[in-house]
């Protein structure tokens, strides 16, 4: 089996090491990722400039540019040949509810779908990623289990990528895996206003504070019950409810 590793958090991040290690007894890894931090650029191109892939190593490329760049790049020109998984990850914090619509992490995910290749993003849930370090290098050990068990499926689902959450807990708290919906997050006080050194107004993006909500089977309740949580995606946001509605607020023209 072929996989391609790639992550937004960059080449040198621990996460896509974890990552690397967990798929490396299933089968012949490939990494193509950011040369640098790449969080919430989301489904974006790079347009502007050309990108310059850096072998690091053999099966091991950097580039300047986004997630999804680097999928394009590994699949169309560097790997010899299309690998049988695209896995995005293991991110620095968590992707639930809208944050799959910021990811970089999902969205590397969502190309190689769009390419054609199942595909897996993979996040660990945790607030400071230096603090929990220890628990995503105990749940490599958990992870290639179920990486086998999600590569082997009879049909993977089609078109359709898996968004993996992976809770901030010891290894041995970990209660098993859930299939569940995405949940619904608000952020507050996410805005900084700040002054620059020319007594301009700036603004800072991040941080703040999060509330959660959704149903029992939502991807944050599974986290806080210390299990894996499973998000089956797809690419069609079509509302297909108001679609079967219609008849009674639209009229062909």
């Amino acid at each position: 089996m072929r996989f391609l590793v790639t992550n937004d958090d960059g080449i040198l991040a621990h996460g896509i090491e974890a990552l690397v290690e967990a798929a490396e007894p299933l089968g012949e890894v490939y990494v193509v990722a950011p040369d640098r931090e790449q969080s919430a650029t989301s489904h974006s191109l790079t347009l502007h400039h050309p990108l310059r892939p850096v072998r690091r190593a053999e099966r091991r490329w950097q580039v300047d540019g986004t997630p999804t760049d680097c999928v394009m790049l590994a699949v169309e020109a560097l790997l010899p040949e299309r690998p049988d998984f695209v896995l995005s990850g293991i991110n620095h914090g968590q992707n639930m509810g809208e944050d799959v619509l910021y990811s970089g992490t999902v969205a590397a995910a969502m190309e190689g779908l769009a390419l054609g290749i199942p595909s897996i993003a993979f996040s660990f849930a945790g607030g400071d990623l230096r603090a929990d370090l220890t628990h995503l290098k105990q749940q490599v050990k958990i992870l290639t289990p179920l990486l086998a068990h999600l590569t082997s499926l009879p049909a993977f689902p089609a078109h359709t990528l898996l968004n993996v959450n992976l809770p901030p807990i010891p290894v041995d708290g970990i209660r098993g895996a859930r299939l569940t919906r995405l949940g619904s997050r608000v952020y507050s006080g996410s805005l900084k206003p700040m002054r620059d050194p020319w007594d301009r107004d700036i603004f800072w993006i991040g941080g703040g504070s999060i509330t959660w909500t959704g149903e029992d089977n939502s991807d944050f309740r599974a986290i806080q019950d210390g299990y894996v949580s499973i998000t089956p995606l797809h690419l069609d946001l079509t509302n297909y409810s108001m679609l079967d509605s219609a008849g009674s607020w639209w009229r062909e023209p």
